[in-house]
């Protein structure tokens, strides 16, 4: 534990430093990645190198997109570590030697196995100290979710992009030099050296049959994966000359690009039923890109989910019971923990609910940097919720007083949530005013704001103590 505890309180110091604020981020997203047994000495070594940016790029495309070549040439520019699924694979290990007997009964290496191999080769001194280059890894979104799950995290990420057509041809005129294993083609890259020439040796044999499958295979996975690295994803036409490609993805590389805010901003909305969470939430997620969470809608997430855990809520779930506060935080502090959350920042609506619930989450390391409490009085709320109804054929939510239906036949087919009923919300006000008080003491700091207005201006008024705040922390 004391390696933890001590690099978190190294971050602090780090945040509250004089340095520029994209600097800062980039200091702690390394300390936190890379986990060294000195922090202090870890950061000393980084800004003395004057560039605390340790590459850490994953590589993508299809198949003769030039994702080697590019690679090999981003190496010798940068002295990166180089990765590919074969050199994994000749490491010493008991985890590469079951890998191994999957190669050689012809069978699939399992994804948790595989994703141990990565982690296990980029844990090394030379990767940590140096960086790396992922080459042609993940291949699917099953692989990159479990990278993300281990912490995985590139800063930046290049997709090679090209019509099938030129890759088709591209892979029928390949050749390898066997002795530096660099990659060559018969018309768009040949070598000036008469012996490399000589050398040369066809690829493997693959099929176009077998060629067309695979580029299929990247094409169902493709938009999975630039939606799970979208926020450090760049798209690069390789159907140009190599030089073009790889001074683009060069470019590309040596740009550091950060949130806009000085920290990943954290936040939690507190009010009762009828303030406005939801709508703030997803205003301030919008234009801020930060994740937008949702506890109840987390909730159905996972019980919709095939797995142990929405097997276990599915029950409390259809028969409106709360679920266990220790089931609630497992599938809260999961979602907390992935890429997204850590590197954009949440805001959190929904819980915690009560103090005990709040203790919990700060003792899962899950502070929050900003917290607002949205205000109203039991009548403003019972009059929004109550006379809220929807039209099940459009989907259109209406409300008697602030948006009426816009004729008598949308009116008379109008339905109401039963959870809307005016006994059941004066149940779930009796219980928010029950335990405000205490998480208010919780969070001292935390900004009130008047949730009766129009859902603009208290969207304004919060965004102006959110901004305004994180300015003076920076």
């Amino acid at each position: 534990m004391t390696p933890i505890t001590f690099s978190l309180a190294t971050c602090e110091c780090v945040l509250a430093s004089d340095l520029d604020s994209c600097y800062k981020l980039t200091l702690v997203t390394n300390l936190m990645v890379d986990k060294p047994e000195d922090p202090i000495q870890y950061l000393i070594v980084l800004l003395k190198r004057g560039s605390v940016e340790v590459p850490r790029v994953m590589l993508l495309g299809p198949p003769a997109s030039g994702k080697r070549t590019v690679a090999r040439k981003l190496c010798e520019h940068t002295q990166v570590i180089h990765i590919t699924d074969s050199n994994i694979l000749q490491e010493d290990t008991d985890l590469t030697k079951k890998a191994l007997q999957y190669k050689a009964k012809q069978q699939e290496i399992p994804c948790d196995l595989w994703i141990k191999l990565i982690q296990q080769r980029l844990s090394k001194i030379d990767c940590v100290r140096r960086g790396w280059v992922l080459e042609g890894i993940p291949q699917t979104r099953e692989e990159a979710l479990s990278l993300q799950e281990a912490g995985v995290a590139p800063n930046h990420v290049v997709l090679l992009e090209a019509p099938d057509a030129v890759l088709i041809e591209r892979s029928q005129g390949k050749r390898i030099d066997p002795v530096t294993g660099d990659v060559y083609h018969v018309t768009f890259i040949w070598p000036e050296d008469k012996e490399v020439v000589q050398r040369l040796e066809r690829q493997k044999t693959v099929s176009e049959e077998q060629l067309v499958a695979q580029l299929m295979q990247h094409h169902r996975e493709v938009h999975a994966l630039r939606k799970t690295y979208r926020n450090c994803l760049k798209g690069i036409d390789a159907d140009q000359p190599h030089v073009d490609v790889f001074d683009q993805v060069l470019t590309y590389i040596l740009s550091r690009h950060c949130s806009v805010a000085p920290h990943t901003p954290r936040v939690l909305l507190f009010g009762p039923p009828g303030s406005g969470k939801s709508l703030q939430a997803k205003l301030i997620s919008q234009k801020y890109n930060i994740v937008n969470l949702c506890c109840g809608e987390l909730l159905e997430a996972v019980s919709a989910d095939v797995t142990n855990m929405g097997e276990l809520i599915k029950p409390y779930l259809e028969s409106g019971q709360q679920v266990p506060d220790s089931m609630v935080l497992q599938i809260l502090t999961e979602r907390l923990s992935r890429l997204d959350c850590t590197t954009r920042g949440w805001v959190l609506h929904g819980f915690p609910r009560d103090l005990e619930q709040a203790e919990k989450l700060q003792e899962s390391n899950f502070i929050p940097s900003r917290v607002f409490f949205l205000e109203m009085t039991d009548d403003v709320a019972i009059e929004r919720v109550t006379l809220r109804s929807i039209d099940p054929f459009t989907g259109e939510k209406y409300h008697s007083l602030y948006k009426p239906a816009p004729s008598p036949e949308v009116q008379t087919r109008l339905q109401f949530n039963p959870k809307d009923s005016e006994a059941q919300l004066l149940r779930q006000l009796k219980e928010y005013w029950a335990n405000a008080s205490s998480l208010q003491d919780l969070y001292p700091e935390a900004v009130h704001i008047n949730a009766d207005q129009d859902p603009h201006t208290v969207f304004e008024s919060l965004e102006s103590r959110l901004v305004g705040r994180l300015q003076n922390d920076a």
